[in-house]
């Protein structure tokens, strides 16, 4: 548990769990090598039911490798990646390292605005997209404006089983983009047409692999510098934490979007690292889930606690047969003991919370699989990990055991810094340590309690809603004066956004037309649950618009 014999009540406190981390700092792309030389024929991934085994995808990846060096990607090149999950993700991740190149992982969702941000911070040179005509068509407008060189889709119909191939071309065709080959856009069938040996290129484990993007404090998005080390020894330590690997083949249920930290690396690069059947949901349909639990029967099931809170509310004759899971990881949101419980409950499934951010590639607590789960806790320090409580007033000094403060982190997974924001990096660390910018504590056995967040940030579903992003699209309705966006609490997604206005003139908008007017300004997600128009906002002492009063009343609201 700790690396620490006693720990004294009163004395300034850092906990290392005592499990050892041994983790070489190597390449990615070594992992994927390594099962696809041990464990050629077993299954990589599944599909919807198409499987595609290691030698196929270590082959796939050579071919797509070779084609983006064709396209000019040398070391260094940004590619981003704005894909769901099916099989090109992992193809196109692996493929973009083997090039020499850094990737840039994108949500779909993305309106313009935020897809141009993203394009032009990183200097991405190349974006793949889905050919779902939708996102396509918005990539494409993007790609035009800001120097990419090249958009490459990928057909979703491709990486279908025949059978459902054919259905899906019947029944989505008017959902499927219709974009001709250009020089600039091409299909992924062109991409890896040519020669598929790709030509090597001397990369060290400390360069950067991706561009992981977050809000931290500000709201404004920025690239947390993940290398390959960061990502590697995380994954590493995941394989110590589950007690390492097993004879038979595990099955990792993959409905958490890749491009997301949190299932970077608890689905691809740890499905990697032990040569796993890494099994791909483009989304969460609870109806789609359920079927392929039942048809996959996964052994690894990581996810948010929204996905965990609705399967706990299924009728008793709807929940699916979960005993070859071995356990069950909720991260991105912080999980509710009454959710932990219901799913444990009518699940007979163990259910265990970790921690992380993005800026640590990501987790950095963890409950144990094997051993005490303590309720509302988020964890011990993952293997190689220190977690340090500082005071927020003074990051310098380490606080006591049981004493409130910034919950800080140590290890192998952090990051070097944020890409090309020097100001921003020397922010987020104190005395080298990373800060997350959350309040907790750690109790005498060394497990951390978050409990209360300081970033401006709203944990919706798993995902990181920034509220400064709403209130500035708010702020373009012509008669929005004042506008503020918080999170309230969300019986399905943990918290939702909630916006308050003032208009002038007085009545010049509802809040169901203000509503409409942010739908093509910012992604689903972001969406307001409720817009409150009010005659006036608090302010603070200062006439700063103050968010304090607010929560209080809305806390107040759901405890009634």
């Amino acid at each position: 548990m700790s690396d620490t014999a006693t720990i004294e009540a009163g004395a300034p406190l850092a906990i290392k769990q005592g499990v050892p981390l041994v983790s070489q700092p190597r390449l990615l792309g070594a992992m994927l090598d390594r099962s696809v030389a041990r464990f050629p024929q077993r299954p990589a991934v599944d599909f919807m039911g198409r499987i595609t085994t290691w030698a196929e995808l270590g082959a796939a990846v050579d071919r797509a490798a070779a084609g983006l060096q064709r396209l000019g990607v040398v070391k260094g090149t940004r590619v981003a990646l704005c894909l769901p999950n099916t099989p090109y993700y992992p193809i196109l991740f692996f493929a973009t390292l083997k090039a020499g190149g850094v990737v840039v992982n994108v949500n779909p969702l993305y309106v313009e605005r935020e897809l141009t941000h993203l394009i032009e911070d990183s200097g991405a040179e190349i974006i793949v997209t889905p050919d779902v005509a939708e996102i396509q068509a918005r990539v494409l407008k993007v790609a035009g404006e800001t120097g990419i060189r090249h958009v490459i889709s990928c057909p979703i119909a491709d990486v279908l089983p025949a059978i459902k191939k054919f259905a899906y071309k019947l029944v989505k065709r008017a959902e499927i983009g219709r974009a001709p080959r250009t020089p600039q856009h091409l299909f992924f069938a062109d991409l890896i047409a040519g020669n598929g040996t790709p030509t090597p290129v001397p990369v060290q484990p400390d360069e950067v692999a991706v561009l992981q993007y977050t809000g931290g404090t500000t709201g404004v998005p920025k690239a947390a510098m993940l290398s390959h080390a960061n990502i590697v020894a995380n994954t590493d330590a995941m394989l110590v934490h589950v007690g390492g690997e097993t004879p038979e083949q595990d099955r990792v249920l993959g409905v958490l979007p890749l491009f997301h930290v949190f299932a970077l690396t608890n689905v691809l690069t740890f499905g990697t690292l032990v040569g796993a059947e890494m099994i791909l949901l483009p989304r969460f349909e609870l109806k789609q889930l359920l079927a392929t639990m039942k048809r996959t029967r996964p052994t690894y099931f990581p996810a948010v606690p929204t996905i965990y809170n609705a399967l706990a509310n299924l009728k008793a004759d709807q929940i699916p047969d979960l005993s070859s899971i071995k356990v069950c990881i909720s991260g991105g949101a912080p999980l509710p003991i009454e959710v932990r419980h219901a799913f444990e409950t009518n699940t007979g499934a163990k259910l265990v919370e970790g921690y992380g951010l993005s800026e640590a590639s990501p987790i950095i607590t963890c409950n144990p699989f094997d051993g005490l789960n303590k309720e509302g806790s988020a964890g011990l320090p993952f293997p190689g990990t220190t977690i340090e409580i500082r005071d927020r007033e003074d990051p310098a000094r380490i606080v006591a055991a049981g004493e409130k403060g910034e919950v800080c982190a140590r290890g192998p997974q952090v990051m070097a810094g944020y890409w090309h924001n020097p100001a921003a990096t020397e922010a987020v660390f104190a005395d080298g340590a990373l800060r997350t910018g959350d309040v907790g504590y750690l109790d005498l056995d060394g497990y951390l309690f978050i409990v209360d967040r300081i970033k401006d940030m709203i944990l919706c579903g798993g995902y990181n809603v920034y509220p400064r992003v709403i209130e500035e699209a708010l702020y373009e309705h012509p008669a929005v004066i004042e506008a503020v966006v918080i999170g309230v609490p969300d019986a399905h997604r943990g918290q939702a956004p909630k916006a308050f206005v003032v208009l002038d003139p007085p009545g010049a908008a509802t809040p169901s037309e203000l509503r409409d007017f942010l739908r093509d300004k910012i992604s689903k997600i972001e969406l307001p649950r409720e817009v409150e128009i009010r005659d006036t906002l608090p302010k603070t002492l200062i006439g700063k618009l103050s968010k304090k009063e607010l929560v209080e009343e809305e806390l107040a609201k759901a405890a009634r």
